[in-house]
């Protein structure tokens, strides 16, 4: 079997019908925005011929695809495209984080959260602090607050003399990856890691604020803001302005970088649809502890005095009062991979070092990752890790190590939970297509792809498994790094369609 190298050659009878150079500004940069449409593949061709042919396409020119194609059964490589070039997974790392989790901590692992005091719980008047003790649940909600202060109204506490401490000692206090970009950090994709942290909704992107915005009841005030949850922890800066129906809508969102203050600016016409971000908090553990004293009040249970939300560490001594836990991890994996979460990914990081290394980092529990894929068969040479979301753009894995690991974790007890965490092309609804759900949606890809995405600036990834129109198994991966303008997409997806459409007699 001829393995193809990286060909920059003549371009062949498949193409992309390029638009009329069409222009579009990001951030004060000009980028050409090229045709999604490729070309018919040449019937009667090889396996090996077909994808040489969508891989010989000037959107790829100057750029490195790696592409690897395993069949799932024996696991042999039956093609490869640059596949021992070490490139950036993007969030195809979430691949190797997902498994290791499973692997290390078992689909129903589960979170706790803890609440402890130091004083006497039996007096309707606490006297004493209570600790709030986050353990990396990263599906934490203020519904489970209000939860967690039920049962503590329910055991007789009714006032607090003393303050409430967020304890986030789980995990270090390193908020933010390594090689996290700091234009990132203001946004859900950047938001920052702790031990104790929240989510505002049940898409559970941990340590955001959702903001909406509307219009205000007359022309000439500004619009109105509104926080999911409310917290005190942000500041509202807003600097909108409602004008007349029919006119543009030009709302920003965006959070000062090294603060809580969230600017929000433009015109809202009285017409206009709500604006709605994510945006992330500075150290997530105040927020959570915010919303928490929120739900305890809302339960009745006040703070007496001159209480305070600080972090700390919760004493030795201290009595347990209440532990919430959180879903088991084979379903926190579902928002992880179909949704892509990022805060998961690294949070599972950390989770992953405290439980075998006892410490709670990114060093150690990237020793865990590297650890396990190289159980799994990935050469420990070929591969840096240096995140466990994809966000870094100094990870490296080749596209042939990342589809033998594939192949290898197929025969695990833990697979099926795997494997239903992917995204499934061509599937509306979200918990189920996630970020394939507009992508191959129709025969024979629609339902038969599962496989996880992953983008970066210039970095374009998927890898997963296909179902071919004989029910047989190929393993792909395809890392597509190096390019700057155009839609690599299509390209992706026309080669798992040919893989769908391979009988094993060609």
């Amino acid at each position: 079997m001829k393995i193809r190298s990286f060909k920059v050659g003549i371009i062949s009878i498949l193409i992309v019908l390029l638009a009329s150079i069409p222009f579009i500004t990001h951030e004060g940069e000009l980028f050409v925005v090229a045709s999604d449409e490729v070309a018919e593949v040449t019937e009667g061709l090889s396996l090996e011929e077909k994808l040489d042919q969508l891989l010989d396409n000037p959107v790829l020119d100057r750029s490195i695809v790696g592409v690897s194609v395993r069949n799932a059964e024996t696991g042999e490589e039956i093609y490869a495209n640059d596949g021992d070039i070490m490139l950036h997974p993007a969030s195809n790392m979430k691949i190797l984080t997902a498994a290791a989790a499973l692997e290390i901590l078992g689909p129903d692992y589960q979170f706790k959260t803890e609440i402890w005091t130091d004083g006497n719980p039996r007096s309707r008047v606490l006297q004493g602090n209570l600790y709030l003790k986050g353990k990396g649940d990263p599906t934490l909600l203020k519904e489970d607050f209000d939860e967690i202060a039920q049962q503590l109204k329910d055991k007789g506490i009714m006032k607090i003399n003393g303050n409430l401490i967020a304890d986030d000692s789980w995990y270090d206090d390193v908020r933010l990856s390594q090689d996290l970009n700091w234009s990132d950090e203001p946004f859900y994709t950047g938001a920052q890691v702790s031990a104790l942290n929240l989510s505002p909704n049940a898409d559970y992107d941990t340590g955001t604020v959702i903001v909406e915005v509307t219009a205000a009841d007359k022309a000439g005030e500004k619009a109105k803001v509104n926080l999911e949850p409310y917290t005190n922890t942000v500041n509202i800066v807003n600097k909108t302005e409602t004008v007349a129906a029919g006119q543009s809508k030009s709302i920003s969102i965006e959070r000062e970088h090294g603060s809580n203050n969230i600017i929000i600016k433009g015109k809202m016409p009285l017409d206009g649809s709500m604006s709605r971000s994510w945006v992330s908090v500075w150290e997530p553990s105040y927020y959570a502890a915010d919303v928490f004293k929120q739900s305890l009040e809302e339960h009745g249970i006040d703070f007496l005095g001159r209480s305070k939300v600080e972090r700390g560490v919760t004493p030795d001594d201290a009595e347990l009062l209440v532990t919430h836990t959180s879903m088991p991890l084979s379903e926190v994996l579902v928002p992880f991979m179909k949704l892509s979460n990022n805060g998961h990914g690294e949070m599972l990081t950390k989770e992953m070092g405290q439980v075998v290394h006892g410490e709670g980092s990114w060093d150690k529990g990237l020793e865990v990752l590297e650890d396990v894929a190289v159980n799994f068969g990935v050469d420990g040479k070929s591969i840096l890790l240096r995140d466990g979301s994809g966000m870094s753009h100094k990870t490296y894995i080749p596209a042939s190590e990342l589809s033998r690991f594939l192949y290898e974790i197929q025969d695990e007890a833990w697979y099926e939970h795997f494997e239903y965490s992917l995204p499934v092309a061509g599937e509306s609804e979200r918990f189920v297509g996630g970020t394939l759900r507009n992508r191959m949606t129709s025969e024979p890809t629609k339902g038969n792809v599962f496989a996880k995405t992953g983008s970066l600036t210039s970095v374009n990834t998927l890898s997963g498994y296909v179902l071919t129109v004989e029910g047989e198994k190929l393993i792909f991966s395809i890392l597509n790094n190096n390019y700057i303008s155009g839609s690599v997409t299509p390209i992706q997806d026309a080669i798992v369609t040919e893989l769908a459409k391979h009988t094993f007699e060609e």
